[in-house]
């Protein structure tokens, strides 16, 4: 039973961790765009100095 005084704290403390990284990845425009990614795998890109054929 007292194990759950060190568990409980360390748990809350662990998931406000967690929500903080998530709202500064949100802040930080980490997810502003989820469309763009997928697509430019699609596509090559060129390349400065080399000619393509």
């Amino acid at each position: 039973m007292s194990v759950l005084y060190i568990l409980i704290p360390v748990s809350i403390a662990l998931a406000a961790g967690f929500v903080l990284v998530c709202l500064a990845a949100i802040r930080g425009g980490q997810f502003d765009d989820l469309e763009s990614p997928r697509w430019r795998v699609l596509f090559d890109e060129k390349v400065q100095g080399r000619k393509q054929k």
